[in-house]
């Protein structure tokens, strides 16, 4: 019961203090109002604005904003898809995420005394806790992606922190992350027509797969753009990659007005972006620690320890973002799924 009201006040005091930028996020993505416009707030901020004409159709393809197709009546087989989630779901969520966090710590600490105990064994040693931490990173995405999308605030203030420190040497802090999510859900409401309603952070990563058309008569093409998605998501063109922080930092926030400093960018944003690298680079500086002195070597090797960490890392959390982002993303799948439903219709 103490749990269940700690999670109830948890998430209200962390809604009562969410920004007008996660509010203009909210109510686009998930308002209600005119079914056309499916919760399309209109926004004087250009990285918060949908764009559409006063039809409500895309200003890039005329399409109206799709309306959710709710079953009504609601199937008993699929009414856990629209239930809202509870407090005690929602705690569990994060425990999950915090759990995956201290087993990642944990794995990283075991390495090192294996180093240390079996120098010798190094590549018996590193393929033993890189594949398993790999496989740590995919399932920690696939639990930040359900954290984001159902229980977005944290039951506790600090495990925000937790989500993906180890993901790169810098990166978007956690309300950042949900903001360009939100970003990208808003603008490419169609799995195969990125952008259709405004700039979307992640339409370049959909360009490598789709420049040249359909699949099947120009597969020789994309021999030349799809090998560099795996290169582009390893050096952090992702949403919790370096790279893709950049990206993102150079269009949020808006500029004010007379292309003035935003008035919330030092007092809001920087302290934010701050407080969560600050966060990752004490992380990486103990992974760099954990190299020197426990096995033996200077202080100015210890990126050798921490190369190896940030490699299985990268290969992990590129694999789970090339599933989410590439692959239901791709022409290929969707058209198997297209067929595959006018096979069941049949």
């Amino acid at each position: 019961m103490l749990k269940h009201l700690q999670a109830e006040s948890s998430m209200a005091s962390n809604e009562a203090v969410v920004g007008a930028e996660e509010e203009a996020w909210r109510t686009m993505v998930q308002g209600e109002g005119d079914p056309n416009a499916a919760g399309v707030a209109e926004s004087k901020d250009k990285m918060l604005k949908v764009e559409k004409n006063n039809e409500n159709r895309s200003l890039k393809t005329n399409r109206l904003f799709p309306t959710p197709n709710k079953p009504d009546p609601m199937p008993h087989n699929l009414a856990f898809l629209f239930t809202k989630i509870t407090p005690e779901q929602m705690m569990y969520m994060w425990n999950v995420l915090t759990f995956i966090f201290l087993t990642q710590c944990t794995m990283i600490v075991a390495y090192c005394a294996a180093l240390a105990m079996f120098p010798e064994m190094w590549w018996t040693c590193t393929l033993c806790f890189g594949i398993p931490f790999s496989y740590v990173a995919i399932q920690q995405i696939y639990i930040d992606h359900d954290v984001m999308h159902g229980a977005t605030f944290p039951v506790y203030e600090f495990q925000k922190f937790l989500t993906h420190p180890f993901a790169d040497f810098f990166s978007l802090p956690w309300e950042e992350f949900v903001l360009e999510h939100n970003r990208h859900h808003a603008s490419t409401v169609d799995l195969l027509i990125q952008g259709e309603f405004g700039w979307d952070p992640e339409e370049f990563h959909y360009a490598l797969q789709q420049w040249a058309g359909p699949w099947s008569s120009n597969w020789y093409k994309y021999i030349l753009t799809v090998p560099f998605i795996p290169v582009i998501h390893f050096f952090g063109l992702n949403d919790t990659g370096s790279l893709f922080a950049l990206e993102w930092w150079m269009h949020f926030p808006d500029e004010g007005a007379g292309g003035k400093c935003n008035k919330e960018f030092w007092s809001k944003w920087v302290p934010r972006r701050v407080k969560h690298n600050s966060f990752v680079l004490c992380l990486w500086a103990l992974v760099w620690l954990l190299g020197t002195y426990p096995l033996g070597r200077p202080l100015s090797e210890g990126w050798r320890f921490v190369f190896t960490v940030s490699f299985f890392a990268r290969v992990g959390f590129s694999a789970a973002w090339m599933f989410i982002t590439n692959f239901t993303h791709s022409l290929p799948w969707n058209e198997f799924l297209a067929q595959d439903r006018f096979v069941s219709d049949l």
